[in-house]
């Protein structure tokens, strides 16, 4: 089976969800995606995919949420502005449909990337590495542990 990338989940700290289809993001980088293996007390071994950083720029028409995501703040606020209220974005899915059947958009599989998290506080819900701006109705969001969104869209702000 031939993978193709339909779009992106993210998950919050919270237990919050967010599905961006692929013809909403434009900009996007996941530096350097690893393969861990590790084992929690007597939990089943599990791979995990850390990533160094990523760096995404998403359309005003993904400001919204499925019906299938979790969503309490993101339905009041919109996920744009719970995105850069709430910097808590701990990791995503990356989906793919099965490229050999082009109509269909069934998800048939996914990879989990998760992103560096630093607590900012005691409470461990914001991540200190989580930057967000909206301009021009574009959502920006870099988590990096050295750069911000500034830094890195400095072109756009």
């Amino acid at each position: 089976m031939k993978r193709e990338v339909v779009g992106l989940k993210f998950f919050f700290r919270n237990g919050e969800t967010w599905t961006i289809g692929k013809e909403h993001i434009g900009d996007l980088w996941i530096k350097q995606i690893t393969k861990s293996f590790g084992r929690i007390g007597g939990s089943d071994f599990q791979e995990i995919h850390p990533c160094e950083s990523l760096r995404i720029e998403i359309a005003q028409e993904a400001d919204h949420v499925h019906t299938d995501d979790i969503n309490l703040g993101g339905l009041e606020l919109g996920m744009f502005e719970r995105a850069t209220q709430y910097p808590d974005i701990e990791m995503m899915d990356i989906l793919y449909k099965d490229a050999t059947h082009p109509k269909s958009d069934v998800v048939v599989d996914t990879d989990r990337v998760y992103f560096p998290y630093k607590a900012k506080d005691v409470d461990g819900n914001d991540n200190e590495h989580q930057s967000s701006h909206i301009k021009d109705g574009f959502l920006y969001i870099v988590i990096d542990p050295e750069k911000t969104v500034k830094d890195i869209y400095a072109d756009k702000f």
